[in-house]
């Protein structure tokens, strides 16, 4: 940046794999055999075999009957709440979730109604207000902004008790969490429970995070998915996925499973900065999974740029985030960590940060 090198603690490459040898191969010999673009909506001529294949593929990955490949995750959460919610219907959703089901809920017709951040006693006064109609009950598995983690089995149990649709996006865990790297759901033991409860599950992944490429990934019983591909504006008019893209996604499958070490590596990073920054004095938001997501928690702009400059200073990136991406008063600087960080990397950021009350 502006000549400088700089240390880069604001990506979402969470395992590195943007760069790994064997997705830019992968992408490489896939450009070289079915060219750059797919020429088409899926519906029309854009499906290759690829397609379908890393589809079924993420499908056992994700421990469901069938997925379907969007361009973005935006898009996917977009399809899913306006092809499945509609006028009559209530959505419950959790404060803190991505921007794009905050849309996706709005553009569907339903009533949108928001908990505070897990309060999962709210959500169920919100539902018991709901009689009649369905009910679709909405979270992120890890919240981008603050890196803490819901409590995937007591929604599941919700779903069930209010016979809702339980809609989860696994942007941030996927990848990254669980003893086969799939989410928070495995890592919670409710992988295979999440397609069953209550009137069905579903799980909204993202290729663009801990899988180093590009795309929206449903994952969810084979009739949900066959309807969402029939009824979904934003997967029906929509050009396909490019091919290389496709096997970009499919040769992260391959580098997951094969190299369990990146995660044990990045969930070490993780717990030793939370207890570096909690010795220095930070208020560090607890985490019941080791997520990559470590907020330094401000308050106010002002502060928040000041940090963010200091750290630039020490030849750090790590941007300030503020409002409407978090609450006024919730500014922060939001540390973003990935498997390739060095130790000595991890000591330079510690020392960089320094104690709160430097915050000046």
């Amino acid at each position: 940046m502006d000549g400088r090198e700089l240390l880069n603690l604001a990506s979402n490459d969470y395992l590195g794999l943007s760069q790994h040898p064997k997705l830019i191969q992968a992408a490489v010999q896939a450009t070289q055999r079915y060219g750059v673009g797919s020429g088409a909506s899926r519906l029309v001529s854009g499906t290759h075999p690829i397609h379908e294949e890393v589809e079924q593929r993420f499908a056992k990955f994700k421990h469901a009957e069938a997925a379907l490949l969007l361009a973005t995750g935006y898009t996917a959460n977009l399809a899913v709440l306006t092809t499945l919610a509609g006028s009559g219907d209530l959505i419950v959703m959790d404060k803190l979730v991505h921007a794009s089901l905050i849309d996706a809920a709005r553009a569907s017709d339903a009533q949108l109604r928001t908990f505070p951040h897990l309060d999962l006693q709210r959500a169920e006064q919100l539902m018991q207000r709901h009689p009649t109609g369905r009910r679709f009950l909405v979270t992120d598995s890890v919240f981008s902004m603050d890196g803490d983690c819901a409590d995937l089995p007591a929604l599941c149990e919700l779903a069930d008790h209010y016979d809702a649709s339980l809609i989860i996006d696994e942007a941030h865990g996927t990848g990254v969490l669980g003893p086969d790297g799939s989410g928070l759901a495995s890592a919670q033991g409710v992988a295979e429970r999440i397609y069953t409860c209550g009137t069905g599950g579903i799980v909204v992944s993202t290729a663009s995070k801990a899988l180093g490429s590009l795309g929206g990934i449903i994952t969810a019983a084979k009739p949900i998915i066959d309807l969402i591909i029939n009824k979904a504006r934003p997967f029906i008019y929509s050009t396909a996925v490019p091919p290389a893209q496709v096997a970009a996604i499919g040769a992260a499958l391959d580098v997951i499973r094969d190299e369990p070490e990146r995660r044990e590596r990045l969930a070490h990073l993780g717990s030793r900065l939370r207890q570096s920054l909690r010795e220095a004095g930070w208020p560090i938001i607890d985490s019941t999974q080791p997520t990559p997501i470590v907020p330094l928690i401000v308050g106010d702009e002002r502060t928040g740029l000041q940090l963010q400059a200091k750290l630039l200073d020490a030849g750090i990136f790590a941007p300030a985030i503020r409002p409407p991406t978090v609450a006024p008063g919730q500014c922060r600087v939001r540390l973003s960590l990935r498997t390739d960080l060095a130790d000595n990397e991890i000591d330079r950021l510690i020392n960089a940060v320094g104690l709160p009350a430097h915050v000046t």
